[in-house]
């Protein structure tokens, strides 16, 4: 004979996640009274507990479909070595939370054959000296859980309710991740697919501190055994474009769920209502919109110094902006139209940030490597911009590239100085030094410039999957040479001082993560697109 004591059904769509664990069940007042004692599996008592399961049958293991206690006086297995030791096993193999026996004329002490087997398979072995009313235990978990439960889904409500309120009202995309981020009582991300970050919400403080080594802490996040990091994929017409992600979230996981896909369907529903267009059109709050917000707030806390640069490292990092070893080159561009220069930067596939700072001054921060010429990138950058229709007196102003970020703030303040002082000029001096110049407009280029697009971010975290989130990070680039090197062993053995068996081996890694053969050139070139536009997506 069984009886069971069970939640709800969930609604189709919503996900389920427990609320209790073993080692709160047994914290219960109704529980102590029976004095538990754990006598094996003690190290899997956070296991979490779906549901009670009170049974006398040997073969209860059928019975389960994972995440049951089970409760039993072991009547049926007392005197069968066996049997106990089945019982355990077929209870482990239905992946049961944990069970507890109740001491009495069948086992007046822990059976030493069920404790054995318990320990082996890892299985919470609870045994209960005194005797204790099964029924209470049933009733007290049935009555946590459902109650749980319902105020998880009454968050969901009130919350749902609330976000759609502020959209009706007209509410920019902050205001309502402010309101996720004030009942998460958590930070609040949302990243592209790359993992750049689009907009933040929460206690300046708390986001600073998730921002820091943002690549690491994301990739994390995507574990399902990530603490308190709780995901929801934002898509929209069945094109995934990015995440939001609760960072630290400590109420019930089951709350956090249910609140993260009530904010990513009203940030979708915001995106839409705010004139998609279906055919390409670009949001008012697309993820590119969203870039920008985020930029104008970086560039400005910059040029204010409202914020200590140290303070902005973490945000300028998390925004896909390459911060160690770089200069950084600060310019304003007096511009008409403000959008222009972002998107000469995105085309002309060079690392930086812009944003409008007022009227048609834009600021713009290039982040160069150390070898590369400046000077002449940014006269490249202003005579681009000047070849633009419409753009013919166009004019960027430059302050001398800082190889410290503490001296961003300062170049910028003179970078507007000097756009300021020549901005009555009837046009841009025609001899300026160069911009950005892409030397290599090869397969490279091509995938550098498309390299925000979510379709190019998606082929490639799907294609680089396997080593991505790998333990073995030194195969990357391992993959990275031999493809470089148009699938030279020799010379991919001979640049990463390895013998020729042991490339083989790490060949044959890299090949079953990825799932591919890279002695056929079509895959071999899908691979090496992919490992370009993730190189591209990390500046």
């Amino acid at each position: 004979m069984t009886t069971t004591s069970q939640i709800p059904d969930r609604q189709p769509g919503e996900p389920w996640e427990p609320a209790l664990t073993v080692r709160q069940v047994l914290g219960l007042e109704r529980v102590r009274a029976g004095q538990p004692e754990v006598v094996a599996g003690a190290h899997r008592l956070d296991r979490p507990v779906r549901w009670v399961h009170v049974a006398e049958a040997a073969d209860v293991g059928v019975m389960l479909s994972g995440g049951e206690m089970v409760l039993t006086t072991g009547v049926l297995l007392a005197g069968d070595e066996d049997r106990q030791s089945e019982y355990i096993r077929s209870l482990d193999r239905a992946e049961a939370a944990a069970v507890v026996l109740g001491l009495g004329r069948a086992f007046p002490a822990p059976p030493a054959v069920m404790r054995r087997a318990a320990e082996r398979c890892g299985l919470p072995l609870v045994v209960l000296h005194r005797p204790f009313p099964f029924a209470a235990l049933t009733e007290e978990v049935q009555s946590r859980l459902l109650r749980r439960k319902f105020a998880a889904v009454s968050l969901s409500e009130a919350v749902r309710t609330e976000l759609t309120g502020l959209i009706t009202a007209g509410a920019p995309v902050q205001r309502l991740l402010d309101e996720v981020a004030r009942h998460a009582g958590c930070p609040v991300v949302v990243t592209n697919l790359a993992h750049r970050v689009l907009a933040t919400a929460g206690e300046r403080a708390a986001v600073d501190d998730v921002l820091r080594d943002w690549e690491r802490i994301a990739r994390q996040a995507g574990a399902a055994s990530a603490d308190g990091w709780i995901r929801a994929e934002l898509s929209c017409r069945g094109e995934r474009w990015g995440r939001l992600v609760l960072c630290g979230y400590r109420g019930e996981r089951a709350a956090g769920r249910l609140l993260a896909d009530r904010a990513a369907e009203a940030l979708v529903l915001h995106r839409m209502l705010a004139g998609d267009g279906g055919a390409g059109g670009a949001s008012a709050d697309s993820p590119d919109s969203w870039e920008e917000q985020s930029a104008r707030s970086l560039l400005t806390d910059l040029v204010t110094g409202a914020v200590p640069a140290r303070h902005l490292l973490p945000r300028a990092r998390a925004a896909g902006l390459p911060v160690n070893r770089r200069l950084f080159v600060p310019l304003v561009v007096r511009e008409r139209e403000p959008a222009r220069p972002a998107r000469l930067l995105r085309r002309l596939g060079l690392p930086g940030i812009t944003a409008r700072l007022a009227d048609d001054h834009v600021a713009v921060l290039l982040s160069l490597a150390p070898d590369q010429d400046a000077r002449a990138l940014t006269g490249h950058f202003a005579a681009r911009l000047r070849a633009e229709p419409g753009s013919a007196h166009a004019v960027v102003a430059a302050a001398d590239a800082r190889d410290d970020w503490a001296g961003v703030p300062a170049g910028l303040r003179e970078a507007q100085h000097v756009a300021e002082a020549v901005a009555d000029s009837a046009t841009a001096a025609p001899d300026l030094p160069p911009v950005v110049r892409l030397r290599d407009i090869h397969l490279r280029g091509l995938v550098r410039l498309l390299r925000d697009d979510p379709h190019v971010q998606s082929f490639a975290e799907r294609e680089l999957d396997g080593l991505l989130r790998g333990p073995d990070q030194d195969l990357l680039p391992v993959l990275r040479t031999y493809l470089a090197t148009g699938r030279n062993k020799s010379r991919t053995a001979q640049l990463h001082h390895v013998s020729r068996p042991a490339l083989y081996r790490r060949l044959e890694a890299i090949q079953s993560r990825l799932g591919v053969d890279l002695d056929d050139f079509e895959q071999a070139a899908s691979v090496h697109i992919a490992l370009l536009a993730h190189d591209a997506q990390q500046g």
